[in-house]
């Protein structure tokens, strides 16, 4: 961990316990515009990528609309969302050593600040924040990390990015940044490519 300047987090399923919610409220959206009970199951690609790219892939056009009503629905679901145990003792103990700390996130920005700064007290830990909005295209796509990069002045080596999906690892990969994957929210998820794989936030 030396080497490394910047440790960078993803937010849902990494920071934030928001599978449920996440799921749940995507499956009420998905009853009221596509008259479909769609299966939790077959929605867990939604994890980790922009909401209006998995409403396009579920075929809904409208994914503006639809994406409001997604938020909309989360709202029934926001008191089982948590930060992991463990997340503040961790960003405490790399503050403490030195490290910048980041986030890159599918979230855009209005989402950044109502699922995650408003309600916990943790944005104070981050110098530089990389919404949806803020590159030029979402993950997996290497952008936001790129973004991260060239906003602080860093190289790819003195970064290591911490994500809990497939789109976090290609992400992080085509940056040439290295990975940690999060496995305290889903530790089935070992079979993605990763230069670190950290069980708990204490092994980061």
């Amino acid at each position: 961990m030396s080497k490394y300047k910047h440790v960078i987090f993803d937010i849902d399923g990494t920071l934030l316990d928001t599978e449920f919610a996440i799921l749940q409220s995507l499956k009420d959206t998905v009853v009221e515009i596509l008259r479909e009970d769609m299966p939790v199951e077959k929605l867990k690609f939604a994890l980790g990528i922009p909401g209006e790219v998995a409403l396009r892939r579920l075929g809904i056009s409208d994914t503006k609309t639809a994406n409001r009503k997604w938020n909309e629905y989360l709202l029934k679901y926001k008191s089982s969302i948590r930060l992991f145990e463990g997340i503040p003792a961790l960003l405490t103990s790399l503050k403490a050593g030195g490290y910048s700390l980041g986030i890159v996130t599918s979230k855009n920005r209005n989402e950044y600040n109502e699922d995650f700064a408003s309600v916990f007290d943790m944005a104070c830990y981050f110098s530089r924040v990389i919404c949806v909005e803020d590159a030029p295209y979402p993950k997996p796509n290497p952008a936001p990390l790129i973004t991260y990069l060239s906003l602080s002045g860093i190289s790819a080596k003195e970064a290591l990015y911490v994500g809990d999906t497939a789109y976090d690892s290609l992400c992080a990969s085509g940056a040439n940044v290295d990975f940690g994957i999060a496995l305290w929210g889903n530790s089935a998820k070992g079979d993605i490519f990763a230069d670190y794989v950290f069980h708990a936030p204490s092994a980061v």
